[in-house]
């Protein structure tokens, strides 16, 4: 039997294909926000980034916008705000669902991660569940959020995926995985079946950004925790016809619009807070995730992004 945490259920999967018979949708500038997770701060810094846009932003939330918001005040917050805007399921709200429990927390952790990471999401999603619960009117919604979103922006067109061009949980954009010699021929073919330009998407926790003949990759890791070193803050996508007011990480130029990765500078104090709250030291979610919101995790600027 597969192990809770680590399937990805036949129900994930979609194939590339499917996000080329996808609508495009127009956006002069878009932002793609991954990895929210509860971040109530978050949100509040990522509003602030898009009130100084001089024009028209569309927002896409592409997935686990809730994780550690097991407080009903958290959850009715950010889940709220996230459905005002354009989102997309991750495996977090894909397993709110009342019976959806052969997946675990719905993550397809690859065998690389450590059993009692898998086995501690496991515990961290029953809980957000337990809350989900009280609120169905969300979870309805949730629920019936697609899978990955198409966009239009300048000459580009744009997927948004949560996990990879075949599946929701899929790690095929994963750090680990996108530098591999023998990897390039699988991703070819998913910016080709999915007939897209770019790809960005979240899931695996880290940040990635790449270009290729084919296209590029930027996945912004996760907009509700540290992806750098020694930092305090999140990382989102911003895709615009034009350069934006906000001074980028890093970007590509791409047919004459701008892929960046901008820091999320959130109050770190006061969501470092809201997280013990919920999750004091002999919590789950504190033995995975406290020292990466405090320290960040071992990964540099030019890992993610090589120069």
């Amino acid at each position: 039997m597969s192990e809770a945490g680590r399937v990805c259920p036949l129900r994930y999967r979609y194939g590339a294909a499917a996000i080329a018979a996808t609508p495009l949708r127009e956006a002069e500038t878009l932002y793609v926000v991954g990895g929210l997770y509860g971040n109530g701060p978050a949100l509040d810094a990522l509003m602030a980034l898009i009130a100084a846009e001089p024009g028209p932003v569309c927002i896409c939330f592409n997935g686990d916008f809730n994780w550690f918001n097991v407080d009903d005040a958290g959850f009715d917050r950010i889940n709220r705000a996230v459905l005002a805007h354009d989102a997309i399921l991750g495996n977090v709200e894909a397993e709110l669902a009342p019976g959806a429990d052969d997946a675990g927390c719905g993550c397809a952790y690859p065998e690389t991660v450590d059993t009692g990471v898998v086995e501690r999401s496991n515990r961290i999603h029953a809980r957000l569940k337990a809350t989900a619960a009280r609120h169905p009117e969300f979870v309805s919604q949730l629920t019936a959020l697609p899978m990955f979103a198409r966009y239009q922006v300048g000459s580009l067109r744009v997927g948004v995926v949560h996990g990879d061009a075949q599946a929701l949980a899929g790690w095929d954009f994963d750090l680990a995985q996108v530098d591999r010699p023998e990897h390039a021929p699988t991703l070819a073919q998913a910016f080709a079946a999915a007939e897209v330009d770019v790809f960005a998407s979240t899931h695996t926790c880290l940040p990635v950004c790449r270009q290729w003949p084919w296209g590029v990759l930027i996945n912004n890791g996760a907009a509700g925790m540290p992806n750098l070193r020694d930092t305090h803050h999140g990382i989102v996508t911003r895709i615009g016809v034009r350069s934006g007011p906000h001074p980028a990480l890093y970007g590509i130029e791409r047919a004459g619009q701008r892929i960046e990765a901008l820091a999320l500078h959130y109050d770190h104090a006061a969501w470092e807070a809201a997280f013990l709250a919920n999750w004091p030291a002999d919590s789950p979610a504190h033995a995975s995730y406290f020292a990466r919101i405090a320290l960040g995790p071992a990964l540099d600027l030019t890992q993610a992004a090589p120069r």
